[in-house]
């Protein structure tokens, strides 16, 4: 049996080379083609079309159609596959897990996140002001998130390194590396330990830095997003008038425009906060009784650049969103090549002004990261209680059911991208801190005040946690008594540890639908502790310590043993990740198991963060519509059925969506494990609400989702209205034997997620499409065919849900 699977369409509109539509002819007959996708994770070509043999018949070593050997020419023997489809393998795998240098893309997690915050919107109309409103929320935001991760390297590398420890005979004894930087006993040293020439040299790491983020943007978007989509007449409204699913548009996985815009503005963000921390530092000593008129007048002057370039950039990032509507390839020159110029113009001079001698400069105390962090802080909450004002209006406005927490999703998105920027940012420089020596001041007040957070913040976690456990296993202890009654009677005889297990599965995957309110707490509680953390900052000032210094001995020690905790915890996490990147780089089956991360995180296209992990989606819809096309072009009377399982399921769905709508009503849609409603439906409702899944149920031919009780990421469509039995098929039965039978002697293993092929059930809706598709009609679905799951030592069939009283699918 083969490992993922479908089967054939009828006629299908074909597309000829100029992107015209040629009407479809019903009629029996033709060869069918099974286009298999697979999910998260990926799998090989000879596991997905079961044979050891398989050659590539179109693309590369990133992602490619493959077909079994004996199946290449199999359009030159169509007598040979009268009665059967010609099968071929999907595999894009490769785009999420491939080579070693995606272990970098572990630096990228934050600004994934807030990506995920621009399309987990409401639904609502996409011209309407809030929702353009929104999108700008999210895309400065983003550009926050650069801007915090280039000034943590500026606080290492600047301040940390380069100030207080090259500045600190104490601190730069016994460090090689920094001698020819570091100041004697005297306070004196070489040319090249004033503070300027120091500052100027350690501000190359937060430049090269901002120049890696850039270097890989620009090569993943060479390497993936660049691939034209297929231009087809694709209608903008649909016939009875209302909007199309936004997803149907033909320009919706090709935002080259947009991308490059967002990447010269966050590059020359990154190139000013360089510049603007070593304006800060040499201003604190020109403006003083050290410097002299002309230097002053040139670092206000540097100032006002530096302000006019971040104008400049938050201008860029403001003025224009995502244009579906048409494949937005033109290019905003101007911005794009004279932007990150400009800024990098404004660095030199920075650089310059910097180096220019100052016999009278020591460098004492801290460099004012303060208040850069919690201004930075200040900004982000800001953004964040605005999101969540606006979520909870479009969502007032237009109600979709079972939207993930009730429109405030994109706010708690966006600020668990935040708490992960300032984890990273926090976390490399406390660890940096706390392995230099103890005689420097150390970091600014905030990351301490950050740092005791954290415990707090894991500790409510925790008894969130404890307490999602119990009820699990109260939910699992409700199911054991009645699970055995929904097997044949030759399979019922009720054994208590088979039931438990089972009824484990069913509570654990009930978990999912739990992940709403769980995300949302953990938002709250962060930006709660976060307020507070900028709170205690202002009051304390620049006083050393912990926050609570000058309290009683309790307060204080109970806050110093916080404070060291979380410092302890943020330097493990950045460590952690640390490892996790280096393992990832050496070792393939890690690689892949991080991949698994991407292929759900980055499914969405770069919207609102240019530095985040590539869209995988950008080349992998792209290829199944042109493979779907130009098989429906080439033979008007074939057959083709694509298939998905798990991620690959909405792939094939978005890849239905963009094709023209005659050739979109005579394809057949299968799809098991698929997370289109139960995670995408609910996290994303502007984009695959029921509204939009009704109307891809409306367009193909025919469409059939099959999801087990036991699948923690499949689940029902749940259409609307009374059309959900035409398309869901299940609960199917899992384990499809309950205990020892005849026909299977052996204990039935409880698949979950897994082998959806393995049910008898998939193999009646394979060839019940294919069947359909043949007579070029749609019929009703099949209502008393063998059951969601009658096991092989079952005696007959049983209509979904039958015989058992089944447990309702989880409704969140």
């Amino acid at each position: 049996m083969r490992a993922v699977g479908t089967e054939a369409a009828d006629g299908t509109a074909g597309a000829d080379g100029a992107g015209t539509a040629e009407p479809v002819r019903d009629r029996p007959g033709g060869l069918a083609l099974e286009l298999l996708v697979h999910g998260v994770g990926g799998t090989t070509p000879q596991e997905m079309l079961n044979d050891p043999r398989t050659e590539r018949v179109s693309g590369d070593g990133t992602a490619a159609v493959h077909r079994r050997a004996d199946d290449v020419d199999a359009e030159e023997r169509p007598a040979d596959y009268a009665e059967q489809p010609i099968p071929e393998a999907y595999c894009w795998s490769n785009l999420t897990s491939g080579n070693s240098a995606r272990a970098l893309w572990l630096l990228l997690l934050p600004f994934m996140v807030a990506n995920l915050a621009h399309w987990a919107r409401p639904s609502a109309d996409p011209r309407g002001r809030a929702v353009r409103a929104h999108g700008v929320l999210v895309r400065l935001l983003s550009l926050s998130l650069t801007v915090l991760l280039v000034a943590a390297a500026c606080q290492v590398a600047l301040d940390l390194f380069a100030w207080q420890c090259a500045g600190t005979p104490d601190c730069s004894t016994g460090r090689d590396w920094l001698g020819f930087l570091a100041v004697d006993a005297d306070g004196t040293g070489g040319w090249w330990s004033q503070p300027g020439r120091r500052l100027v040299v350690a501000a190359l790491v937060p430049t090269a830095l901002t120049v890696l983020l850039w270097w890989l943007s620009h090569r993943t978007w060479s390497a993936y997003e660049s691939q034209p989509p297929l231009r087809r007449p694709v209608a903008e409204d649909a016939p009875e008038g209302a909007a199309r699913p936004a997803l149907c548009l033909p320009g919706f996985w090709y935002g080259r425009r947009l991308v490059a815009r967002l990447r010269a503005a966050h590059t020359a963000a990154g190139l000013l906060t360089v510049a603007a921390a070593l304006t800060a530092a040499t201003a604190r000593f020109d403006g003083g009784s050290g410097g002299t008129g002309a230097l002053d007048a040139t670092g206000l002057a540097l100032a006002a650049l530096i302000a006019a370039g971040a104008a400049w950039a938050t201008y860029a990032v403001c003025r224009r969103g995502r244009k579906e509507r048409q494949p937005d390839d033109t290019l905003d020159r101007v911005t794009v090549r004279l932007l990150p110029a400009a800024a990098g113009a404004v660095l030199a001079l920075a650089a310059a002004h910097a180096f220019w001698s100052r016999p009278g400069w020591r460098s004492t105390g801290q460099l004012p990261g303060d208040e850069t962090f919690a201004v930075l802080a200040v900004v982000q909450g800001t953004l964040i209680v605005a999101l969540a004002a606006l979520g909870v209006r479009l969502h007032r406005a237009s109600r979709v059911p079972r939207t993930a927490l009730a429109g405030l999703a994109p706010a708690a998105v966006a600020m668990l991208a935040c708490g992960l920027g300032g984890l990273m940012s926090g976390g490399v420089t406390q660890w940096v801190s706390d392995r230099l020596d103890g005689s420097i001041p150390g970091p600014p007040t905030l990351l301490t005040w950050q740092a005791s957070a954290i415990p707090v913040l894991l500790g409510i976690v925790l008894v969130v946690l404890l307490g999602l456990l119990v009820r699990v296993r109260r939910s699992g202890s409700r199911l054991v008594p009645h699970l055995h009654e929904g097997y044949a009677a030759e399979d019922a005889d009720r054994d208590e540890s088979r039931s438990r297990r089972i009824a484990g599965a069913i509570a654990r995957a009930g978990v999912t639908d739990t992940a709403p309110p769980l995300v949302g707490l953990v938002a709250a509680v962060a930006l709660a502790l976060g307020a507070a953390a900028v709170l205690g900052t202002w009051l304390t000032g620049d006083v050393p310590g912990t926050a609570a210094d000058g309290a009683p001995d309790v307060v204080d020690g109970l806050a110093d043993s916080v404070q060291a905790l979380g410092s302890w915890l943020v330097g493990f996490g950045f460590l952690l990740l640390l490892t996790t990147g280096r393992r990832a780089y050496r070792d393939a089956s890690a690689r892949r198991t991080i991949g698994i991360l991407w292929d759900v995180g980055t499914f969405w296209p770069r919207a609102a963060h240019p530095f985040a992990p590539p869209c995988y989606a950008e080349r992998a819809v792209p290829d199944l519509v042109w493979r779907m096309a130009t098989w429906t072009h080439e033979r008007p009377d074939g057959r083709l059925v694509i298939s998905g399982h798990s991620q690959g399921s909405v792939l094939a769905a978005a890849a239905v969506w963009q094709l023209d709508p005659d050739t979109r009503r005579h394809v057949a849609l299968l799809t098991y494990g698929s997370p289109l409603e139960r995670l995408y439906g609910r996290w994303f409702p502007a984009y695959f609400g029921p509204d939009e899944l009704a109307s891809l149920h409306r367009e193909v031919d025919c469409w059939r989702n099959l999801w087990r009780l036991t699948d923690p990421i499949g689940g029902p469509v749940r259409l609307p209205g009374d059309t959900a039995p035409d398309v869901d098929r299940g609960p199917l039965l899992d384990p499809l034997a309950y205990g020892r039978t005849v026909r299977q002697p052996l204990p039935a293993p409880i698949l979950g997620h897994s082998d959806y092929q393995a049910d008898p059930a998939f193999e009646e809706e394979r060839s019940g499409l294919l069947a359909r598709l043949r007579r070029g009609r749609r019929v009703p679905a099949q209502q008393g065919a063998a059951t969601a799951g009658a096991g092989p030592g079952t005696a007959g069939a049983e209509a979904p849900g039958a015989a058992r009283p089944r447990p309702e699918p989880p409704a969140g």
